[in-house]
Parts: structure tokens; C-alpha cells; sequence
């Protein structure tokens, strides 16, 4: 096992990441330790925490029946925020889980435990990536801003959750979902309970792929005492990622209905497909399922890139209906 002052690989790539990504082959020598700290090489955290935004924005225009040239900006703003604040929460997670991560086979290739980049400087590109997260935030209205801020809190609780509680995924969820909140708010300039649904909805696919995730580490974890509902649930794995995927797909058909509420009947049920389609990704996912081959386990855990995409075009069309 690699220590935390070791270098497992003399190129600095880290062994999750995906084989060729334009980090470790094109970015700048000096630049390559802090996009890694940002998980720029690993881009599926940022496609999970961005597809909330894009659920939640579709359905408050769904839901108002309004669209103004200023949602383009909240389209492409939540992307930018999306890559910045998932990279200066994965930067986070790294200060703080770099003891952690030293003791882990597939994280002790990390910039910090492996000694790319020290805390300090790991700090000063963490504040510069919010900074510029912050400086879109204030081009949304007030409410949007409010919320922003205070989605800081489960972003900065999340890396301690697993130190306390057999589920931190339910904060990993907490935080990589508010953005259906928050770009909700800025289009519509109000929180409403369809919103609210929607975000539960994506908690619940979070238990749910990053379960799938975690068993990937599940024998290290257990060795260091870190907790994670892959530990928790054990055998019973697969019956725990049914109800999550029942919750996701039964919780995000009614934020759809109550979005679409007062709009006509074939818009309901265009959108309606989205959960439908999003669903039976997950139960393919869920037939794949082998908790023993890591391979497959990271494969399935990226794949839920494509699996929230989905939604998108059904949300998209029942506008125009």
C-alpha cells in the first residue's frame, strides 16, 4: 500500500482517473496537480452535480411557462459554477480526507498524499475556485444567491460525514443536488415544493450511484473504520439500490406533475417520461451490479452521467407541447 508521502506513478496521474483524459495529455506540466485536485481528469462529478441544475431549471420553466433570454445565462452559468464548485469541493475533500486517502490503494495517488501539492497551496486553489464560483453566483436574483450561500454548509459537513455516520451519502446527495433548488429560484425568483421534490428525487439517485461507488473501497474502508452505506448494507446491497431507485424515479414523477400542473395533458406526459426513461437506466444498471469487480462498479457509477441526461430532452419537449 502506498504510504502518504510516496508517489505511486512518476507521471502524478491518479489511478481513478480516466485513461488519456486531456489533463494528464495536454494541460500544462505546473497546472496538472491542481486540475487533478479539481477532478478535472474524472469529469463524471461534475456532470452529477450539473444535471440537477439543468432538471430544476427546465421544470421551473415548465412550471411558469416562461422562458427569457436570461435562462441561457443560468444554463451556461450553472455549468461554469458546476465545474468550479465541484472542483473546490473535491479540494476540500482532499485536505481534509488526506490522511485518509494516504491508507486507501485507489486515493493515495491524490496530488496531496502523494505529495504534488502541499495543503497550503491546495487551500489557495480552493478560494480561488470559489471566488469565481461566487462572482456567477451574483448574477442570479437574491434568492438564488441566498441559497448558494448556503449551500457552503453540506458542501464543508460532507468529508467529516463518513468519520460519524454509516450514510454519508445522504450529504454527498445533500450537496450535489442543490443545484435544483438554486436554478429553480433563478428562474423563477421564488423556492417552490415541486423544487423541493425534485432535489429529495436526486438524493435518492446519489444513495444510489454513489453506493454503487463507495464498494469500490468498501475492504479499505473497513480496515481504517471509515463508514459508508456499502459497508452498512454489505449482501443486502442490491435490495438498498431497488428502494433508491424506486424513491429517485417515483419522487422525480411527482416534481414533473407538479410542475406541469395547469399545463395541458400530453405536456405531463411527455415530461413523465423523463423519470420513466431515467428509471429504467438505473434498473440496467442495477442488472450489472457485481459488488466483487471493481471494473464493473466504476464503469456504473460513471455511466449515471448518461442516466441523468435523460430527463433533459422529455423536460425540454413537454415545454414546447
Amino acid at each position: 500500500m502506498t504510504g502518504p508521502n510516496q508517489t505511486p506513478d512518476a507521471t502524478g496521474e491518479v489511478a481513478d482517473a480516466v485513461k488519456g483524459n486531456w489533463v494528464d495529455r495536454s494541460a500544462p506540466a505546473w497546472s496538472r496537480p491542481y486540475l487533478r485536485l479539481s477532478r478535472a481528469d474524472r469529469p463524471i462529478g461534475t456532470w452529477l452535480l450539473l444535471l440537477p441544475c439543468w432538471w430544476g431549471l427546465l421544470l421551473s420553466m415548465l412550471h411558469d411557462g416562461r422562458a427569457h433570454w436570461h435562462d441561457l445565462w443560468i444554463f451556461a452559468g450553472c455549468g461554469i459554477g458546476a465545474f468550479l464548485m465541484r472542483g473546490a469541493g473535491c479540494t476540500w475533500n482532499d485536505i481534509t480526507d488526506r490522511h485518509i486517502d494516504g491508507s486507501v490503494s485507489r486515493t493515495a495517488s491524490r496530488p496531496i498524499p502523494s505529495g504534488q501539492v502541499s495543503v497550503m497551496q491546495a487551500l489557495a486553489w480552493l478560494v480561488a475556485q470559489a471566488l469565481v464560483a461566487f462572482c456567477i453566483l451574483l448574477t442570479f436574483n437574491m434568492a438564488a444567491i441566498i441559497l448558494g450561500i448556503i449551500s457552503l454548509a453540506p458542501v464543508c459537513i460532507y468529508p467529516f460525514a463518513k468519520r460519524f455516520t454509516w450514510w454519508p451519502q445522504i450529504f454527498l446527495g445533500l450537496a450535489f443536488n442543490w443545484g435544483a433548488l438554486l436554478a429553480w429560484t433563478a428562474h423563477s425568483g421564488r423556492l417552490e415544493w415541486p423544487a423541493v421534490v425534485l432535489y429529495v428525487a436526486g438524493i435518492a439517485w446519489t444513495l444510489f450511484y454513489d453506493t454503487v461507488y463507495a464498494q469500490q473501497d468498501a475492504e479499505d474502508d473497513a480496515l481504517i473504520g471509515v463508514k459508508s452505506t456499502a459497508r452498512l448494507f454489505a449482501e443486502r446491497t442490491p435490495v438498498w439500490l431497488q428502494r433508491f431507485l424506486i424513491g429517485a424515479v417515483s419522487l422525480m414523477a411527482i416534481a414533473v406533475i407538479g410542475a406541469a400542473v395547469g399545463g395541458s395533458a400530453l405536456a405531463v406526459l411527455v415530461a413523465l417520461i423523463g423519470p420513466w426513461a431515467f428509471g429504467w437506466h438505473m434498473f440496467w444498471q442495477l442488472r450489472q451490479f457485481d459488488m466483487q469487480d471493481d471494473p464493473t462498479l466504476l464503469r456504473l457509477f460513471r455511466s449515471n452521467r448518461d442516466a441523468g441526461l435523460l430527463p433533459l430532452p422529455f423536460f425540454a419537449a413537454a415545454l414546447f407541447v
